[in-house]
């Protein structure tokens, strides 16, 4: 009998390669798409094909979906802070072409599952509830990217309306760990680690007291892989630690794992960026109620573990 063909997009990247490495633990096979001209970052297996393709050709996507049953949908061509400076990029781009992608799907007919990883820190905006956001909370996003990441999210529905396309929508809050590039485009943490090893300052908006939901990458795929198995009550799912952190708490404990203080430089926190959002993940917790779960102590001192290792390799 052969192994359940899983596409992942974006499979060269920080989340897409981890992904890739668990779903063939699990046992699957695994089409990887997307830019390879730099190193693979998972780990070369007989169960993974290697789809260099782009994200905005019609063609290489109709190809990708060839033989898939369930894909996973990773693929973002922006991040916050390029949305906020051209919006019209991540319109063109982001939500126009998985647009595009749902509708090869439904042409292809035989896609039993989408995963859509839409954005849990930016898709509720700045109207913090006073408790951590959940699915059912009023959705108000005032950044270009969760702008995006919403209509994406509504198009699924339109698609499962009109065609019964089946989806989960994933929204994740700011997932960190091993492989994650020290850029602000990133994530804070590995910038943060890096900086304070290195003597380096920190960029930080505002007085420090923004908050917002880590999620370790372990505790990320274990969620996604074990989506795509269940059989799950809903369609969209808030995926985070529950537990908000400022950056000040941030930094001070990267500083006591690191054992070197930090130097900071203040900037104006930009319209855009919410004070405070952290999301209840009770939902999925009921739905599937095996899940991981690592502290961000352990996961930031692991990190920082694993940052010594490569310098000295």
């Amino acid at each position: 009998m052969s192994k359940e063909l899983v596409l992942v997009l974006g499979a060269n990247g920080f989340i897409g390669s981890h992904l890739v490495d668990r779903l063939v633990k699990d046992g699957y096979s695994v089409r990887a798409f997307g830019r390879f001209k730099d190193k693979i970052s998972f780990n070369i297996s007989p169960d993974v094909e290697i789809f260099n393709g782009e994200f905005l050709n019609q063609n290489d996507l109709e190809q990708s979906l060839e033989g898939v049953s369930r894909v996973v949908h990773l693929v973002s061509t922006t991040n916050p802070s390029v949305s906020d400076k051209e919006p019209l990029i991540d319109l063109n781009t982001n939500v126009e072409g998985s647009v595009a992608f749902f509708q090869k799907c439904v042409e292809n007919g035989k896609i039993n599952q989408i995963i859509f990883t839409s954005s849990g820190g930016t898709v509720y905006g700045d109207s913090y509830p006073g408790r951590p956001y959940s699915e059912t909370d009023q959705t108000n996003p005032v950044s270009p990217y969760g702008i995006g990441k919403l209509a994406i999210e509504n198009y699924l529905h339109y698609f499962n309306k009109t065609h019964n396309l089946n989806y989960t929508v994933l929204r994740i809050a700011n997932p960190y760990g091993g492989r994650q590039k020290n850029t602000k485009h990133q994530g804070i943490i590995p910038l943060i680690i890096n900086n304070i090893a290195k003597g380096l300052p920190i960029t930080v908006y505002g007085d420090g007291t923004m908050v917002r939901d880590y999620i370790h990458i372990d505790d990320l795929i274990d969620i996604i892989t074990k989506s795509l198995s269940r059989d799950l009550k809903y369609n969209t799912y808030n995926v985070g630690s529950g537990v908000g952190v400022s950056v000040n708490e941030l930094v001070e404990l990267v500083e006591e794992i690191v054992g070197r203080k930090a130097i900071i430089e203040h900037r104006e926190q930009p319209a855009t960026f919410a004070q405070t959002s952290i999301l209840d993940n009770s939902r999925i917790k009921n739905d599937i109620n095996d899940l991981n779960s690592t502290s961000l102590y352990d996961g930031l001192k692991n990190l920082y573990t694993e940052y010594l290792n490569q310098l000295n390799s």
